[in-house]
C-alpha cells in the first residue's frame, strides 16, 4: 500500500490534491491567487469541503483571473454568493477582490506576486523532513512574518495558520513526511 501523509488518506479528492499539487513549487501568479483564495476560504472549515467547491470557485472567479477579480463590484460579489456553490461567507468572498487588488499592486512593484512571496525564502524551498504527521506545525515564524507583511499590504484572511497552509499549497514549504510517496 502506498504511504501518504495522513491528512490526505480520507478520499480520492484529497489524495489527488496531495499527490499532484501540495508542496509542489509554483511561480504562477494565477495559481498562487487560486490557492490564496481557497486557503482563505478554508478558515474554520475542512480542506475537503473547500476542495469539493473548487470548481464553483473557478467558475465564479473566471479561473481566478486577477484583473477580473480586482474589478468585481459589490453587486457581483453578492451575485457570486447567491448563484455559485462557493462558501457563503460574505467577507471571505469580498476578500477575493481585495486580495486581487493587492496582488496587482505587488505585481507593479515586484514584477510578479510569486517573486514577492518567494523573496521570503530567498527563492528556496523550505524542505522539512518530518518523520510523522504529528510533527507538522500549524504555523512557523516565517508564516507569522509573511502574514504580517501581507496584512500590511491589504490582504485579508491571511493569518499565520492560513499563511502556513498557503506556503505549503504553493510549495514554498515541503512538509511531506519522510515515508510519503511524494518524497520518492
Amino acid at each position: 500500500m502506498e504511504k501518504r501523509c495522513l491528512w490526505a488518506q480520507s478520499n480520492t479528492l484529497m489524495q489527488a490534491y496531495h499527490d499532484k499539487e501540495w508542496c509542489k513549487p509554483s511561480k504562477d501568479d494565477r495559481y498562487i491567487f487560486e490557492m490564496l483564495t481557497l486557503e482563505g476560504a478554508q478558515a474554520g472549515l475542512s480542506w475537503n469541503i473547500v476542495l469539493s467547491k473548487r470548481q464553483a470557485y473557478l467558475e465564479a472567479f473566471r479561473n481566478f483571473d486577477i484583473a477580473y477579480c480586482a474589478q468585481l463590484t459589490d453587486e457581483s460579489l453578492v451575485s457570486i454568493k447567491e448563484n455559485y456553490g462557493v462558501i457563503k461567507h460574505g467577507t471571505k468572498i469580498a476578500s477575493v477582490r481585495s486580495n486581487a487588488q493587492a496582488i496587482l499592486s505587488l505585481q507593479k512593484e515586484w514584477g510578479s506576486f510569486a517573486d514577492y512571496l518567494w523573496s521570503f525564502t530567498n527563492r528556496e524551498i523550505i524542505d522539512n523532513k518530518w518523520s510523522n504527521d504529528a510533527q507538522l506545525p500549524a504555523q512557523s515564524p516565517l508564516s507569522v512574518q509573511l502574514s504580517k507583511e501581507l496584512k500590511k499590504r491589504g490582504f485579508k484572511f491571511v493569518g499565520p495558520v492560513t499563511t502556513y497552509s498557503f506556503m505549503q499549497a504553493i510549495g514554498m514549504v515541503n512538509d511531506h513526511i519522510e515515508t510519503c510517496i511524494c518524497r520518492t
